[in-house]
């Protein structure tokens, strides 16, 4: 399985200085990965990230143990998502190899910030709290911009959006919405340049997330508190005074 490349860059990018983690060999944990000083997946804060059980590492599948190992090592922490899916192993393979698919696509029309941002859309149409604050900081980092996806989220007809990006997220909230889709959306999203192939990547992103925030409400998926400050602050400036 490849790499789910998007959280592999976020070890870039620094938490504020209030923010409290542990720093080992250069890589940025928060204290909840680490238990007797050695790393583990169970649920160790006192407000469980999932009501399904977190297997431990031991208790994993080979692969599932490497992606884990390979994402938290790059990335500087363990999205909560790969914890709770490895409650169900064949489910897990599954979930990430779709998302592979549909996210690191290489053709069409839709750059990594798009992406990010009908998640961010859809997600807050499906009132999901982690979809919306992982792929929130993911946005920021894409896009540069710390402002949109907040703006999206509270109310997307007044966010500052160009006329490309709010018919791109029109034409994904009609397809989370389950409305009839007609000729009239593609007709509207041909005029901002995207092709019906372009079209089938929006309304396949916003029909997996659809899936993705179920996932997350059933088991009460708690975000991590990296992802809020994700984005927001260059590394220079969170760094705390020597």
């Amino acid at each position: 399985m490849r790499v789910i490349t998007a959280v592999l860059k976020l070890r870039r990018f620094s938490l504020p200085p209030n923010f409290s983690v542990n720093i080992s060999n250069g890589i940025w944990r928060s204290p909840t990965a680490f238990a007797g000083g050695k790393l583990a997946y169970g649920t160790e804060s006192d407000r469980p990230i999932s009501r399904y059980p977190i297997p431990y590492k031991k208790d994993l599948p080979y692969d599932i143990v490497e992606l884990m190992e390979e994402v938290e090592k790059k990335g500087g922490f363990l999205p909560n998502i790969f914890k709770v899916l490895a409650h169900r192993p064949n489910e897990f393979r599954a979930f990430f190899a779709y998302y592979d698919v549909i996210m690191n696509k290489k053709t069409g029309n839709l750059s990594k910030a798009d992406k990010e941002l009908i998640i961010v859309a859809t997600s807050a149409n499906n009132k999901c709290p982690y979809c919306v604050t992982a792929h929130s900081a993911l946005h920021r980092i894409y896009s540069k911009n710390k402002t949109l996806a907040d703006q999206v989220t509270i109310n997307c007809d007044l966010a500052d959006l160009s006329g490309r990006d709010r018919a791109m997220l029109e034409f994904a909230l009609a397809v989370a919405k389950l409305e009839n889709i007609t000729e009239e959306h593609f007709i509207k999203l041909e005029e901002h340049g995207f092709d019906r192939e372009d079209a089938w990547d929006i309304a396949m992103i916003a029909a997996f997330f659809a899936m993705s925030n179920r996932i997350a409400l059933l088991t009460d998926m708690r975000p991590n508190e990296e992802f809020y400050a994700l984005g927001r602050l260059p590394r220079e400036q969170s760094e705390a005074p020597k």
